[in-house]
């Protein structure tokens, strides 16, 4: 399957955890297309960031059960990529609105 890189990678993942690996791990987070593989994910954020990428790491998200009054519903199932830059690439930064 082919994917454009900016269909790949859909956005960043801005958590607290996800903000203390990246200052001590050097890995990023990523919400990532649900049929995107690690070597597309690789692919893409060289190619966007132009960065060097050393390993990928992949979470399923299951969706969150949600209430809405009497009915009940889920929230879409995604999946998280983990991406870890090489060492002596410079970080990846997100503008961050105030």
């Amino acid at each position: 399957m082919k994917l454009d890189a900016r269909k790949i990678l859909i956005r960043p993942v801005i958590t607290e955890k996800a903000t203390r690996i990246k200052e001590e791990e050097r890995t990023v987070a990523f919400e990532v297309h649900p049929k995107a593989n690690k070597l597309q994910i690789k692919q893409a954020v060289e190619e966007i960031f132009k960065v060097k990428v050393e390993s990928v790491r992949i979470v399923k998200m299951r969706g969150k059960t949600r209430r809405l009054r009497f009915k009940a519903g889920r929230t879409k199932h995604w999946k998280k990529a983990y991406v870890k830059l090489r060492e002596g690439e410079r970080m990846i930064e997100f503008i961050e609105a105030v």
